[in-house]
């Protein structure tokens, strides 16, 4: 396992960085736009629950194509490997990369959150779960893992992104190379590991003679 896991995250150092660099010219249009906290959180909340639906999806989708295993089994691996672990990508290690260097910023848990959805009205927790539901039936019936891992890597980094530019005050400017070590570390370890590392520690025997999948370019 340890080294699969090191593969994993070789294969995904090179489109982290590529989407971390894009988080940066986005954190520099915000910035010379001035673009308000509100649309920042806004655009948060619709990339979360993408991110939420798609690494539901290929987990489900992972553990049920190479161990056949139950239906309950698939619903709590999947939710924990999206909900949990988008959480900790999207918000927990954000805001705890912000707060070690003293920038203010805002704790979030959108899959507890009873506040209503920007511009949808209903509350938070109810969208975020809805959001892990739906990827968990689609990876449940239809096992689709062959996504490319730069829609995963971009959807998190910008969502990592948009959680400092929503929830954070501070001077960005002279912040911005931290910033990339930022996206980068909060996107690199959480994605590797959600979508194949984390189901296949469940995966007792791999079914029909499979072998387990390395990801390199795609689910």
């Amino acid at each position: 396992m340890l080294r699969r896991i090191l593969h994993e995250l070789k294969a995904h150092a090179p489109f982290t960085a590529i989407g971390a660099v894009t988080g940066i010219i986005i954190m520099v249009v915000i910035l010379i736009t001035d673009v308000p906290a509100s649309v920042s959180e806004a655009i948060f909340y619709t990339l979360h629950p993408l991110h939420v639906v798609l690494s539901a999806l290929v987990t489900t989708a992972i553990y049920i194509r190479y161990s056949r295993g139950r239906l309950w089994a698939a619903v709590l691996i999947g939710y924990l490997g999206s909900v949990g672990i988008a959480t900790l990508s999207d918000a927990v290690i954000p805001y705890l990369e912000g707060t070690a260097f003293n920038i203010s910023l805002g704790f979030h848990l959108p899959f507890i959150e009873t506040e209503a959805f920007p511009y949808l009205g209903v509350p938070k927790w109810v969208v975020i779960n809805a959001a892990a539901a739906i990827g968990i039936a689609i990876g449940y019936w239809k096992q689709v893992t062959k996504i490319p891992h730069t829609g995963h890597v971009l959807l998190s980094t910008w969502a990592s992104l948009f959680y400092f530019t929503a929830f954070g005050t501070a001077s960005w400017v002279p912040l911005l190379p931290l910033i990339f070590v930022f996206l980068f570390l909060a996107v690199w370890i959480p994605c590797c590991l959600s979508d194949v590392v984390f189901p296949l520690l469940f995966i007792r025997k791999v079914a029909d003679g499979q072998d387990m999948p390395y990801t390199s370019h795609h689910h």
